[in-house]
């Protein structure tokens, strides 16, 4: 069965991602992770996450994920030995001393991060003759290369289906370490390719139109029948640093489609997928490397990719199926007479109009103004813990 792999920057998401479909996610510990600035896991955190995820029958990878320079490798033996006595599922390393570390003194299961380029099934060969389970692909093959690659090996391979996409070779940028003195590949990139640039010749602008460097997100709703077909082994989202909804949206999405076609055998129509998509905190997407060289549709050059939203307005703590009272903490703005849409765990879609609510003291209110602010509100269904409030 093939596996759905999210992101989680913190104990929270965590249980987000793997409420809403997720079979495995992987997080960044507080030592050796490419998420310096995520609210990274320590190891009491991990043990809760692996104890959360094993008793869901789902799995628990750790990023060790750093280029480490000689500075950075105290504390390497320790910490894996710590993850292991934590129970994590596998460890993500880029490092071939990380690597080497892992075997000889733990029995940890190991992925070789994508970091290490792995583009061809000789390299995939390479480095499951020294003890690595599964294979995290670099991103520039199309999705040809990969099944072409997947024939040729046996080693479990993983390949990213969505989020943000780096515009250096499988990550390895220097323009931070250049730029802000921050070292991308051992968890500080500053993301200096989407800044705002000028094209100069001879001290003077060549254009009055500024540019950036940076790639459209990868979306791969559309390619993943194909890679399923292909053996692909586990489909990754990336994205440690985003929000809540961002991960209930897209992680629901993936599941939904993934279980479509996996019954199915087809899927004729993919727009409602890329509608519930668009209402995740997303940037301008596209398919990556997946359908061949990316060409200028993939690229942002002179477009802000941003696109903020304020949907998600709340979460569900509690209800009570008596009085139809949900207990609810406030995320966003909204008041009373707003069409409100719900997305549950499972995946499944409702709406309702507001017609009241209060604040915990039972004091009726008509906007709710306050982050993180608990409201008692009518919802005329049933509706679980963890269940996303958005504006319809």
């Amino acid at each position: 069965m093939i596996e759905l792999l999210a992101p989680a920057g913190d104990l929270e998401k965590l249980k987000i991602a793997l409420m809403y479909g997720a079979d495995a996610v992987f997080i960044g510990g507080q030592n050796f992770s490419l998420r310096a600035r995520a609210s990274n896991f320590t190891i009491d955190d991990i043990k809760d996450a692996a104890e959360f995820a094993h008793l869901r029958q789902k799995k628990v990878y750790v990023t060790t994920n750093i280029i480490p320079h000689e500075e950075d490798l105290e504390g390497v033996i320790e910490y894996l030995k710590a993850l292991e006595d934590a129970k994590v599922d596998a460890v993500i390393s880029a490092s071939s001393y990380i690597i080497e570390m892992a075997k000889k003194h733990t029995n940890l299961e190991i992925h070789l991060s994508t970091q290490q380029s792995a583009l061809n099934s000789q390299t995939v060969r390479f480095w499951q003759n020294r003890g690595v389970k599964r294979i995290v692909l670099a991103r520039e093959l199309d999705k040809y290369q990969i099944k072409d690659l997947i024939e040729r090996s046996d080693a479990d391979i993983e390949v990213f289906i969505h989020g943000g996409m780096c515009m250096s070779y499988s990550g390895r940028c220097s323009l931070s370490n250049s730029m802000t003195d921050r070292d991308a590949n051992r968890g500080g990139c500053a993301h200096s390719c989407r800044w705002n640039y000028e094209l100069l010749s001879d001290g003077k602008p060549v254009s009055d139109q500024l540019f950036s460097m940076s790639s459209k997100d990868l979306e791969a709703l559309e390619q993943i029948p194909f890679l399923i077909d292909a053996n692909v082994s586990s489909l990754k989202i990336e994205g440690r640093m985003k929000s809540l909804h961002y991960i209930a949206t897209v992680v629901s999405t993936y599941r939904r489609l993934i279980d479509h076609y996996l019954k199915d055998h087809e899927i004729k129509d993919y727009t409602p997928y890329f509608e519930e998509l668009q209402k995740a905190e997303n940037r301008l997407a596209s398919f990556g490397y997946l359908e061949g060289m990316p060409g200028i549709d993939q690229l942002l050059y002179d477009r802000r990719s941003e696109q903020p939203s304020q949907l998600f307005i709340g979460l569900v703590q509690d209800y009570d199926p008596e009085t139809k009272i949900a207990t609810v903490e406030q995320r966003n703005h909204f008041e009373v007479g707003q069409a409100i849409e719900i997305l549950s765990p499972n995946g499944s879609e409702q709406s309702f109009i507001l017609d009241s609510m209060t604040d915990e003291d039972g004091n009726s209110l008509d906007v709710a103004r306050h982050p993180k602010q608990i409201i008692k509100m009518h919802i005329p269904f049933p509706v679980e813990p963890y269940a996303m409030l958005r504006k319809k």
